[in-house]
């Protein structure tokens, strides 16, 4: 069982975040949406804002184990990570509206099938442009 885990220990290292980093976006989604009762977009902003910054701790020192040091170093890996969010948030966000403002799809049902698609182009980022120093 160790040996298949040490085999597959990225992609469920980074399927554990990623449900973790989905946990922080859909729990400050709502917060947004039911508490605050701002606008699902905006709160799609936040929501992305908040678990962008979770996600990029967590891929950087537990999924990818990432090597960079040194503050400009990290610094230029950080804006690249958050570079590839910026591009998957915005497909995020249009794959929100279309689903919500022009099908007419409940905005719950929507975040839950952008997320399918966000985590599958983050992962691909990450482990091809982001964090491929291993």
């Amino acid at each position: 069982m160790k040996a298949l885990f040490m085999k597959y220990k990225e992609v469920i290292s980074y399927l554990f975040f990623g449900v973790l980093t989905t946990v922080v976006n859909f729990v400050v989604y709502f917060a947004c949406t039911d508490g605050l009762h701002i606008n699902y977009l905006a709160a799609t902003a936040v929501s992305w804002v908040a678990a962008v910054l979770f996600a990029y701790v967590t891929n950087r020192k537990w999924v990818f184990e990432s090597k960079v040091r040194g503050f400009m170093p990290i610094l230029r890996e950080m804006a690249v990570f958050v570079g590839c969010r910026v591009f998957s948030g915005v497909m995020d966000m249009g794959i929100m509206f279309i689903s919500v403002d022009m099908i007419g799809i409940s905005d719950r049902i929507a975040k839950f099938i952008t997320q399918v698609a966000v985590v599958v182009l983050n992962y691909i980022f990450s482990k091809i442009i982001i964090f491929r120093n291993k």
